[in-house]
């Protein structure tokens, strides 16, 4: 597994007024959307593209194209959806499917609640993209479950990360192909859970439903 933190003046800022909690709804998502297109730009360096020629007004020239099969983007429901424009704004030709993963409050087991995907993701890139990397369980189930179904690697996207999610990813995950696109590496995780000093729930505050 490999981890990047972007470093990149332009999303240490709109990090920070992520953070700040007099930050309204609608400048939220739009900076989300922005944040998330930076990120797409350093995730994708590795992205497969094939040889092709096109003809300017000038004459011919040789360049690239997306191979096939198309990468997949898979929002993890909900916040996951806030992030989407961001990345297609990029990769417009992409495919998304939608994946809904919740754990049971007794049992700690997965349960996938909502599934737009693909059943054979052979030879696929995956770019899995959910705002926060707190404790890692849900992304940890969402990698297992598009490598079990065959996917030849998986990128993910987040806004901001805790060391503790970063850990218990690679732990589950070992030497597979996995990425983690991170714009911030925060301090730590506090007892409830959640990531200091992080940016409150994404999801509540993409959606305006914060208190």
């Amino acid at each position: 597994m490999r981890v990047h933190v972007a470093d990149h003046p332009l999303i240490a800022q709109k990090v920070t007024v992520l953070r700040d909690e007099r930050t309204p709804s609608p400048q939220f998502r739009q900076l989300t959307a922005e944040l998330v297109s930076l990120l797409t730009y350093e995730a994708t360096r590795g992205i497969r593209t094939e040889k092709i020629s096109v003809t300017t007004p000038v004459g011919p020239a040789d360049g690239v194209a997306l191979s096939h099969p198309r990468p997949l983007i898979v929002p993890i429901l909900r916040a996951g959806l806030g992030m989407l424009q961001g990345i297609t704004d990029l990769l417009p030709t992409a495919e998304v499917g939608f994946l809904g993963i919740k754990r049971d409050e007794e049992t700690l087991e997965p349960h996938t609640y909502a599934n737009r995907l693909p059943d054979d993701l052979t030879g696929r890139q995956v770019y899995i993209i959910d705002p926060m990397l707190a404790t890692g369980g849900t992304l940890i189930d969402s990698i297992a479950y598009v490598l079990e179904r065959g996917a030849l690697e998986v990128i993910c996207i987040c806004l901001i990360g805790a060391p503790e999610g970063v850990a218990a990813v690679e732990a589950a995950v070992g030497d597979a192909n996995v990425t983690i696109v991170l714009g911030s590496l925060d301090s730590h995780l506090n007892e409830k859970g959640y990531i200091v000093p992080g940016l409150g729930d994404a999801g509540d505050r993409l959606f305006g439903t914060a208190n």
